[in-house]
């Protein structure tokens, strides 16, 4: 049987095209954060982290990157401050329509909370600085997962009783909404091998939430006063 080499080229073409093009009307979702988010710690991280199971989840209507740093802090003062990172840069190049902003987990080591005033301002800037997008995306601000009870001098402490507050005035600075991932993992340390980082099964309930608050599901979000 004969082949039709045009017939093949034009349906390669049209396919290309298609892709491509699904892409470009897709919403774009940047997921930014540290270990948690980069998958550190889940079996199979390159189908099981928390961003690629949302992006799953959510359809072919969105893309999903994940700018997920291990190590990272939003303090600028921090140890690895994500404002310096490849990711931050590559984040904001990549015009995204929807941000979703988990940091704080490693601000809770010691040498970096001693830079704890400048918690609130550092978060507020990068809002700022992806609301400057001309994509003018719709940012959220994630309350960290716990740790049970931490690990490399992070603190479940600390994330509860000082991270989590201070997030609270972040959100009503910014008029953004939290996404409450602490009670979505709490009661949970069977997700958390090394008491820091959750397995997949973790990213599965990062990632539901996520869609939740995406999919403006009231259930996931967190009205602070």
């Amino acid at each position: 049987m004969r082949i039709n080499i045009q017939y093949l080229i034009s349906v390669t073409i049209f396919f290309t095209f298609s892709h491509s093009a699904l892409f470009a009307e897709a919403k774009k979702v940047a997921c930014i954060g540290d270990s948690i988010t980069f998958g550190a710690g889940v079996k199979n991280r390159g189908e099981n982290n928390y961003p690629l199971q949302l992006e799953k989840m959510l359809g072919n209507n969105y893309q999903v990157k994940n700018f997920g740093v291990n190590g990272a802090t939003i303090l600028k003062k921090g140890d690895k401050p994500y404002w310096k990172l490849g990711a931050y840069k590559a984040a904001l190049a990549f015009e995204p329509d929807i941000v979703v902003i988990k940091l704080g987990t490693n601000d809770t080591k010691p040498h970096n909370w001693k830079h704890k005033a400048d918690y609130v301002a550092n978060y507020v800037e990068m809002i700022a600085s992806f609301k400057a997008l001309k994509s003018n995306p719709t940012i959220w601000a994630c309350y960290p997962v716990p740790a049970y009870p931490g690990r490399w001098g992070i603190s479940d402490k600390t994330i509860k009783t000082e991270v989590i507050p201070l997030l609270d005035k972040v959100s009503k600075k910014t008029k953004l909404k939290i996404i409450d991932l602490y009670t979505a993992l709490g009661g949970k340390p069977e997700f958390f091998p090394d008491t820091v980082h959750p397995n997949a099964a973790g990213a599965k309930v990062i990632a539901e939430t996520v869609h939740k608050a995406i999919a403006a599901k009231p259930a996931a979000l967190v009205p602070v006063p």
